[in-house]
């Protein structure tokens, strides 16, 4: 499936989550089951045999997370938002476009596990993506590579996460 393709298949809802911010809804693309397994297969593959593990962002970077890391026959460690993990956990804070947030993962998250995938459906400013990747060496891991289904190249996200090798299958500028 090309981008184009999955831009077609790709939902635009203004005013998302606030006022001025246009939503880009991947759930046309992944309910389609040609979809799903473009956005898996082609995310994974540049990974295969490099990676010891996945993390995947709430909550729609573990949708994709999860059968990227199954695809690369890797575990799956997820990065939440505060209070939702049950087990101790360390913390990480960033700015989105909108406001602030914080992600948190299990201190055992990672379980001597070093080269690590960051997955998550939209890289934006890298605001989230960035915290993954501090909560990842935070653990001691090494992050390989970020992984995305979209990128919106106009909010400089790639550049902030530099030099973590990043990818996106579609692109808006």
């Amino acid at each position: 499936m090309t981008p184009d393709e999955m831009k077609q298949m790709i939902r635009d809802i203004p005013d998302f989550p606030q006022p001025g911010i246009l939503f880009r809804d991947i759930t046309p693309l992944i309910s389609d089951p040609r979809g799903l397994a473009a956005v898996v297969d082609q995310i994974a593959e540049p990974w295969l045999g490099k990676v010891d593990q996945v993390l995947g962002i709430e909550s729609r970077g573990f949708i994709i997370g999860a059968p990227v890391a199954y695809r690369l026959g890797v575990g799956l460690t997820i990065a939440r938002k505060p209070g939702k993990l049950p087990y101790q956990t360390i913390a990480e804070s960033y700015e989105l476009e909108y406001g602030t947030a914080a992600l948190h993962v299990h201190q055992d998250g990672l379980a001597g596990r070093s080269r690590v995938l960051v997955v998550d459906d939209l890289l934006a400013t890298g605001g989230t993506a960035l915290a993954a990747v501090r909560l990842v060496q935070k653990l001691g891991g090494e992050v390989a590579g970020c992984a995305f289904v979209i990128e919106l190249k106009a909010l400089g996200g790639r550049q902030r996460l530099e030099p973590i090798v990043c990818s996106s299958l579609v692109e808006y500028d």
